[in-house]
């Protein structure tokens, strides 16, 4: 293999891997606080990992767990990848919610099909619509797209709160001391439960909390796939994202392409949203704050989607990845009682190593542009000349 090749080679074998060595770095500096805290390390991480994959239920509950982080990641590697910051994907979630169990209890009567499928396109819609709004912003009127989406996540949980005080309110609820939720869905908009059957007429995942939501976020992941890499929207979408100036010299409308990508992002985060609770919870219940119902899905997919590579089939395993941390946890702390507040630290020690690996690919990718003194000839607006005039 000629050096410049096996150079290259190994440069992307690093990169790809230094996610996974962030990994292994945050679970390293997390075994220091469990020492701190007399905990034994290896029992706490047997604990965790019986809890998250150990058993058929164990698995299944890590995959239900991953499902919400799974419908947001994809769609914040499609805004990153035009680079535009999503942080809004708790409020789209939230927006996709409440449009889907209106969509579900206005339909009650309709035939099963007709109801999820409403329900679907109505989440995603509204997602959309609300992704849109901060790429809108930002396009038009160059607002920081990291400050407005935060703000617009605080507008969605202000809305839930009121619609579900309010208009939605289970009727069976009114009163003083009423619970905010909806009315139940009907049977026929729930997601029938996903069961495998094996040819020795084994049942995988057989009374288990897994739904069919997995597999709508295996065929979004597919979908999105396509559009960034084998579409000219992504094509545009991928240059805007490696260079803004270059792009626009060569006449993508960047501002278009910018308002795109959020709108697909937050599309994506509003099927998270409706997928929980035609899925799983059959109602929209919170407890006044966004994580409620979200549960920091909205965070924990931006993680997934770096873990991931910014790839949406990247993004399915990585998901799984922080449902099994989320779900092995909180066996670590009932087997072990370790506190609850160390769990959140290691969630969060995890995220910090895993955004600062990224962000050393991204140095080491222009490290390597800066040293290279030949360029193949491709056409001027080509992801790949633009990625090297970055």
């Amino acid at each position: 293999m000629h050096s410049s090749n096996l150079r290259a080679f190994l440069d992307r074998l690093i990169d790809g891997l230094l996610p996974l060595l962030s990994l292994i770095a945050a679970l390293a500096v997390a075994s220091l606080l469990l020492i701190a805290l007399n905990a034994d390390v290896g029992q706490a991480y047997a604990a965790l990992l019986e809890g998250a994959f150990g058993t058929q239920n164990a698995f299944a509950e890590t995959l239900v767990k991953a499902i919400p982080v799974m419908f947001v990641a994809i769609g914040i590697c499609v805004a990153f990848r035009a680079n535009v910051i999503n942080i809004g994907g708790e409020g789209q979630m939230i927006a996709g919610a409440l449009a889907g169990t209106t969509a579900t209890l206005a339909l009650s009567g309709a035939p099963s099909l007709v109801i999820i499928v409403a329900a679907l396109a109505a989440g995603f819609l509204a997602g959309a619509l609300y992704g849109g709004l901060a790429g809108f912003l930002k396009a038009q009127f160059n607002v920081n797209e990291i400050l407005s989406t935060i703000m617009l996540n605080q507008v969605a949980v202000q809305m839930m709160n009121f619609l579900l005080n309010g208009p939605l309110l289970d009727p069976s609820e009114q009163g003083l001391n009423h619970i905010p939720k909806t009315a139940r869905i009907v049977a026929e908009a729930q997601l029938p439960r996903l069961v495998i059957g094996l040819p020795d007429g084994t049942l995988l995942f057989d009374r288990t909390r897994l739904h069919y939501g997995l597999l709508i976020a295996i065929v979004l992941a597919a979908v999105i796939y396509i559009i960034l890499w084998r579409t000219p929207i992504g094509y545009r979408i991928r240059a805007v994202g490696y260079n803004e100036r270059a792009s626009r010299y060569a006449g993508i409308s960047v501002g278009r392409q910018m308002v795109l990508s959020m709108f697909l992002a937050g599309g994506c985060a509003g099927l998270a949203g409706v997928v929980q609770v035609l899925g799983l919870q059959y109602r929209l219940q919170t407890d006044g704050s966004p994580a409620g119902f979200t549960a920091n899905a909205g965070f924990n997919g931006i993680v997934a989607a770096l873990f991931g590579g910014l790839n949406p089939f990247g993004a399915i395993p990585a998901s799984i990845l922080f449902g099994g941390l989320l779900v092995g946890a909180q066996n670590m702390q009932r087997d072990l009682g370790i506190p609850a507040s160390l769990i959140t630290t290691i969630n969060g020690i995890v995220v910090v190593f895993v955004v600062s690996s990224q962000i050393l690919v991204k140095w080491r990718g222009r490290r390597r542009a800066q040293q290279s003194t030949t360029r193949t000839e491709v056409p001027l607006d080509s992801p790949i000349v633009v990625e090297q005039q970055a």
